[in-house]
């Protein structure tokens, strides 16, 4: 298996509430993300640009990307909740060039759908136990959505060491489109190293879709800086009238990201992101999922803002 696949992180993009957020609400996480029992509602977004970065053969391309994320949680009681969460993603790319991949303008605008329903529920003290089902859709649009459906899941646990650190494995398996399901382990930490200083996996600031491994630091009752990191992949299903009819297109990179957030209440919370993906790769494949191109990227800034509140 490959080394990324063994990081830090889950590859659930957009769907599903993180497990972390979860876990913090036995860890003992600041009082307006502790459980509630009844029904709770969430939404939170992001937009971002990546700016424009040259590919290995020529040309280069820039993304604008979109992030919006709803969800019902449901609690009897603070040992247990369900939750449905609707994501949805955009991601309009901008190639220009007169070689490789850059004069195929192999792709141009994605939409992905998510679904998924968390499910949580602790046992005694110390123990708790995750359950994500997930369906997603990615596709340029003009494919073909019943060819661009993939779905999976995530099953873990975790333990709760006082009130300072929880941790617990975990694994997922997501079927791709046209190629073989990814099957990939999962610690999940949330370690508070000081009354201000926190290690976590959690969820991005809008960087990047889906959790990844954060610092945070509280500088102040409302300012929160973060550090983090993750691997992206968005895997997806290619129009009918393109350069590679029903093919499919994929983006791979590791984000490294900081951000700024302000909290204007315990509920309702904006930031200022920016970053760099590392390790670019596009990969252009026909319907059967057989390789056409393949091209490495530089290092692409990006700089986003996101907001995030509770209902």
């Amino acid at each position: 298996m490959p080394l990324r696949r063994c990081l830090v992180v889950f590859l659930l993009l957009i769907v599903g509430m993180p497990v972390a957020e979860a876990a913090r609400e036995t860890s003992g996480e600041r009082a307006s993300f502790r459980p509630e029992e009844g029904w709770s509602l969430s939404l939170r977004g992001a937009v971002a640009h990546q700016f424009g970065t040259g590919l290995d053969d020529g040309g280069e391309f820039r993304v604008n990307r979109l992030f919006l994320q709803g969800g019902a949680r449901y609690a009897p009681d603070h040992r247990r909740s369900v939750s449905l969460s609707l994501g949805y993603g955009f991601d309009g790319y901008d190639f220009s060039g007169d070689r490789g991949l850059a004069a195929l303008s192999p792709w141009k605008t994605v939409h992905t759908v998510g679904v998924s329903a968390p499910v949580r529920w602790r046992v005694g003290r110390e123990w708790t136990v995750f359950v994500i089902p997930t369906v997603r859709s990615a596709a340029e649009s003009g494919a073909s959505l019943g060819d661009s459906v993939s779905g999976g899941g995530f099953a873990g646990f975790s333990y709760r060491f006082g009130d300072r650190l929880t941790i617990g494995p975990g694994v997922g398996v997501m079927t791709e489109i046209e190629e073989s399901p990814d099957i990939f382990p999962v610690l999940l930490i949330d370690w508070k190293i000081t009354d201000r200083l926190r290690l976590e996996t959690g969820r991005g600031l809008g960087a990047s879709r889906g959790p990844g491994l954060f610092l945070r630091f509280e500088a102040s009752e409302r300012w929160e800086v973060s550090f983090g990191g993750r691997y992206e992949k968005l895997r997806f299903r290619l129009d009918r009238e393109g350069v590679t009819p029903d093919g499919v297109g994929s983006d791979r990179s590791f984000p490294l990201f900081c951000g700024a957030t302000y909290r204007f209440t315990p509920r309702a919370e904006a930031s200022l992101v920016g970053g760099v993906a590392l390790g670019g790769k596009l990969r252009l494949e026909d319907e059967n999922g057989n390789r056409i191109a393949e091209e490495d990227y530089g290092e692409a800034a990006f700089l986003g803002v996101a907001f995030g509140l509770r209902f």
